[in-house]
């Protein structure tokens, strides 16, 4: 089941506004041009920033993800049509065949359920073309990224076009590694409405995702660094053979 800052569509709407700088992306964007993918599937697409990044440069992208609202917001914009929109998960795919899948930001870490996290890089596996690779990014848990989540580090006020004012900030609620849980707040100026929205992630080793990659039959070919979080993030390549 989506966050509510996914599910819910006041909470969706306001989702890029609120994290406008998505130079994270540009290593996957470099990543695509490097593999040479002109067929991607884009796990947990969300509101479609990245997937519509490939289908401007002419990229054919498949984008799922479970949230309607979000996927209602991707579908919303300029050049969606350009993207085929799947409510749902890798888990259940249609007969997909593409050179790349990818899963950027938070998208793996979300994915806290042993058996989900199988089952989504099976499926992601059987979308691929033998040679096709699977692209992600996981943090480092040696690098104790959630000490830094708090409100006063957190802490923001957005104006937002036909918004208006929107306070936000986040706090942690519950560290029992590998599980971290954390709780964004929301308030809208406009109406004083307070929303809420409670995520779970789950920080895996380096090794503990080698292995299970490796168990669902890919190749583990590169283990990189994450150019915006330098030493803080492991991003994973694995070519389906």
């Amino acid at each position: 089941m989506a966050d509510e800052c996914f599910g819910h569509p006041r909470l969706a709407a306001i989702y890029d506004p609120l994290d406008p700088d998505r130079r994270d992306l540009d290593a996957y964007v470099r990543m695509a041009e490097e593999f040479g993918a002109r067929q991607v599937l884009d796990i947990g697409c969300g509101t479609g920033v990245f997937a519509l990044l490939l289908a401007e440069r002419g990229v054919e992208v498949v984008g799922v993800d479970p949230a309607v609202a979000s996927v209602d917001v991707a579908r919303g914009k300029p050049g969606s049509e350009r993207v085929r929109w799947i409510c749902g998960d890798a888990t259940t795919l249609p007969p997909l065949r593409v050179d790349l899948v990818t899963m950027t930001a938070n998208v793996a870490q979300a994915i806290v359920d042993p058996r989900t996290w199988r089952k989504t890089l099976r499926g992601a596996y059987e979308a691929l073309r033998p040679g096709g690779r699977l692209v992600f990014e996981t943090r480092d848990p040696a690098g104790r990224a959630w000490e830094e989540w708090n409100r006063e580090a957190s802490y923001t006020v957005t104006e937002i076009p036909d918004v208006g004012a929107v306070e936000s900030w986040v706090r942690l609620t519950e560290v029992s590694e590998p599980l971290v849980t954390f709780r964004w707040t929301y308030v809208f100026g406009a109406d004083g409405q307070v929303l809420t929205s409670d995520s779970t992630l789950r920080f895996r080793g380096r090794q503990e995702v080698e292995a299970e990659l490796t168990a669902q039959g890919y190749v583990v070919e590169d283990v990189r660094d994450a150019p915006d979080r330098p030493g803080r993030e492991f991003v994973f390549v694995a070519r389906r053979p």
